[in-house]
């Protein structure tokens, strides 16, 4: 994610300072050590990390040297720096959470469907922002999805995330864990079904097995937190306007996935759906030439291709006459 940051704005002629989450720096110094072994001067990439991200935080944006602020995280701490940021009118770039919607008609390829569904729901364990977490089958191919994406859900190989055999690996940290146990609990208790997982693994307090829920209410809290986990909520939809209704109803809008071989259809859906970037028929859909982003809740601004350099960017315009 770094990269994504500091390429444009290295592009556009801006030092960086990178502040990486307190849980993760040492990628931050190998970006920074490879960046000066490429050539990047001095004093143009620094890394600053703190286990005190608020003082620090506070501190940069109060310096009026800082004229942009690009950040990536959670929907709640995006809001409080946009409140900080306010105080000095400091141009922000905010990449925040998602809750993404993957529909799938009766008309789509079951196993297209189904690779896109491990592909949109598992990468890095379902801890991204762009991660399926509710998915809106059809009738018609409900039931023949549910048992496919449950087969293919429980076949994961759990294990340390170095081992090459590992398909599913550790959350981040326990308290990630606690989250997700404490959505997937809820909404059994209010009814769903797990068909594999379920379940917080014992004696083994860094990874949650991957699961998957059917018959999950659409009022449970499952539906509407970003679940930044290896869990898939299944719901049953009948008609194209209530897919469109029921992806809709979140405050978050980063991506949507949507299958059908009606490209007329997926293309209207996607419309319809309220996020900053859609794929169809594929689980896929970043790409550092497009543009990266959301709505509603799910921030500001856009990363990758020009209009990512333009984040970095002022427009000043001339008005001359001779």
């Amino acid at each position: 994610m770094a990269t994504r940051k500091i390429g444009p704005a290295l592009a556009a002629g801006c030092t960086v300072i990178l502040k990486p989450a307190s849980e993760t720096p040492l990628t931050a110094y190998a970006m920074a050590r490879l960046g000066a072994e490429a050539g990047v001067p001095p004093g143009v990439v620094n890394v600053l990390t703190t286990t005190q991200p608020g003082p620090v935080t506070s501190a940069m944006l109060a310096d009026p040297r800082v004229r942009k602020l690009s950040f990536t995280g959670s929907t709640g701490v995006g809001r409080t720096l946009l409140a900080e940021a306010a105080k000095t009118v400091v141009s922000c770039s905010m990449e925040l959470g998602g809750n993404a919607p993957f529909v799938v008609f009766d008309d789509a390829d079951l196993s297209a469907a189904l690779d896109g569904a491990m592909v949109a729901k598992m990468r890095n364990g379902g801890e991204a922002c762009t991660a399926a977490n509710r998915f809106y089958v059809q009738s018609g191919i409900h039931d023949a999805f549910v048992q496919g994406l449950t087969e293919r859900m429980a076949a994961l190989k759990l294990g340390k995330g170095y081992d090459p055999e590992t398909q599913c690996g550790p959350m981040i940290t326990t308290k990630a864990v606690q989250k997700i146990d404490r959505l997937v609990t809820e909404a059994k208790e209010r009814g769903a079904r797990a068909t594999t997982g379920g379940a917080p693994m014992e004696g083994h307090g860094y990874y949650y097995p991957p699961t998957v829920l059917e018959n999950v209410p659409t009022d449970a809290s499952l539906a509407h937190e970003e679940i930044f986990g290896p869990v898939a909520a299944i719901y049953r939809f009948e008609t194209e306007e209530e897919a469109i209704r029921l992806a809709n109803d979140t405050e978050y809008g980063l991506a949507a996935y949507v299958y059908s071989q009606d490209i007329m259809r997926a293309m209207r859906v996607g419309r319809g759906i309220e996020t900053g970037m859609v794929g169809i028929n594929r689980g896929l859909m970043s790409d550092p030439a497009a543009p990266f982003g959301g709505a509603k809740q799910s921030g500001l601004g856009r990363e990758g291709g020009v209009t990512g350099i333009l984040e970095f960017m002022e427009p000043k315009y001339f008005a001359v006459e001779f």
